[in-house]
């Protein structure tokens, strides 16, 4: 298990203040605002601590989310969990997590008893296989040094969550293409056989990439130093079992932008084909105004 994934662990196990109150911390790698997937991994993890008695079988099933403020990384963040309902399927819960005083961010999730059901969906993409695609040290060693300098930065960091593009060329140049992109993920090491935390490790991971998605068709990325991006709301529905430190296609696409927003959508699939989630995000896509110069 790689440093990385080690410390993503360790910040998804949170520390129990009280009944339904928790307490999180951000990595301190030198980032001036806290990741939003941290912040959406950290508060299913709290919900998922007041689910008791079947909280083994009762599973995340969706999620629904919206950012308010950024995170502050130099302090902790607390989460409070609210128990809206205990039912026979069902259980749902809404957490607010807050940091100075504020409340940052706020998520209603919904847990589910498994039952049998009708069944059907999407059929993954013809895409080449992981171990087709180069790795991370391949494209470090290949590619790095014809990225920009803030992407080069984000290849060469050691991360929890390994991303091999299926088009490299994405991150090569910037020049306006169609609306869609795949990628393959998987946590850098072996996870333990806990469902749940598969859940938690994922959640993390659905935030990553997928904003960049609305940017492909206006030849910019989340690097560009003109563009000032953020995660605005996040939706995550878990359909299938899956193991997150095993492949998982996540296909995407943009829909629509407009109004300083980007609408990007995911569908996540298991290397045999299954889809086991989907994600739907809206975010902040805006140019960066220069600085007024000083009278």
């Amino acid at each position: 298990m790689s440093d990385a994934l080690a410390n993503l662990l360790s910040i998804l196990d949170l520390e129990k203040l009280e009944e339904n109150l928790f307490r999180g911390r951000s990595p301190q790698v030198g980032w001036q605002r806290v990741f939003g997937g941290q912040v959406i991994g950290q508060a299913l993890v709290a919900a998922k601590r007041t689910v008791e008695g079947d909280a083994a079988t009762r599973l995340p099933h969706s999620m629904h989310a919206y950012f308010l403020l950024e995170g502050d990384p130099s302090v902790p963040i607390l989460y409070e969990v609210e128990r809206i309902r205990d039912g026979g399927s069902f259980s749902t819960r809404r957490v607010v997590a807050i940091q100075h005083g504020k409340a940052i961010f706020f998520t209603s999730v919904s847990f589910q008893v498994a039952e049998e059901g009708f069944e059907h969906q999407f059929e993954m993409p013809d895409v080449a296989k992981p171990e087709d695609l180069p790795g991370e040290k391949d494209i470090i060693a290949k590619y790095l040094e014809h990225m920009p300098k803030p992407m080069q930065a984000y290849f060469a960091s050691e991360r929890p969550i390994e991303v091999r593009p299926v088009d490299l060329s994405l991150y090569m140049g910037l020049s306006a293409r169609p609306p869609h992109r795949s990628v393959w993920i998987r946590a850098a090491g072996a996870l333990p056989d806990d469902q749940g935390l598969h859940h938690c490790v994922l959640a993390y991971a659905s935030d990553m990439t997928l904003l960049d998605t609305a940017l492909v068709p206006h030849g910019k990325s989340i690097f560009s130093k003109d563009i000032l991006a953020a995660s605005l709301d996040h939706a995550l529905w878990m359909h299938r079992p899956f193991r997150a430190d095993d492949w998982l296609l996540y296909v995407q696409d943009s829909p629509f932008s407009g109004n300083g927003r980007g609408f990007t959508r995911g569908l996540i699939y298991n290397r045999d084909g299954a889809l086991v989630a989907s994600v739907a995000q809206e975010g902040l896509i805006r140019t960066r105004r220069p600085k007024p110069e000083s009278a």
